[in-house]
């Protein structure tokens, strides 16, 4: 079997950042999946899961809305709860989703109100959710991403 690309980068060297996991072509379609690293893997606790369901619904809810909507794929969570994944149609690179990213964290800062999508009908698991928690590892990492703009990955 072969190894998974995301698996052979070193997470004991990964920081916040917002990187290109990968890119996949289907005749002349290419969908560009980016990793928007929030916390620092095997070093800092993970995103608590009521906080990353909020992210997830805030920021899915944003970038479907935005003038990008049509480029949206998908955007949700890493297994490992230490970011989301954010697929767009397009070869692209970081910075050109680096605004539209910063846009995305503005929006979820100044958030108020009830969760879009998180009621009993709409969601799987509607009650968990947690508006401040999701604003904290946010502002961090937006202050991370504006500071640093990690855009590649560390070289192994």
């Amino acid at each position: 079997m072969e190894r998974i690309a995301s698996f052979s980068i070193d997470h004991l060297k990964l920081l916040p950042g917002l990187y290109v996991s990968r890119r996949d072509r289907n005749k002349d379609t290419v969908v560009t999946t980016f990793d928007l690293r929030i916390t620092a893997p095997n070093r800092e606790p993970v995103i608590d899961m009521p906080a990353l369901h909020t992210i997830e619904h805030l920021g899915a809810t944003f970038l479907r809305n935005s003038a990008k909507k049509d480029e949206i794929v998908y955007f949700g969570p890493m297994g490992c709860r230490t970011g989301c994944y954010l697929l767009m149609f397009g070869d692209l690179s970081p910075e050109e989703v680096y605004g539209l990213v910063m846009e995305m964290c503005d929006f979820i800062l100044g958030y108020e109100g009830e969760i879009p999508g998180a009621k009993p009908e709409e969601c799987g698991n509607f009650s968990e959710q947690n508006l401040g928690m999701a604003k904290y590892y946010i502002a961090k990492y937006r202050e991370e991403l504006r500071e640093n703009r990690r855009f590649s990955y560390p070289e192994p």
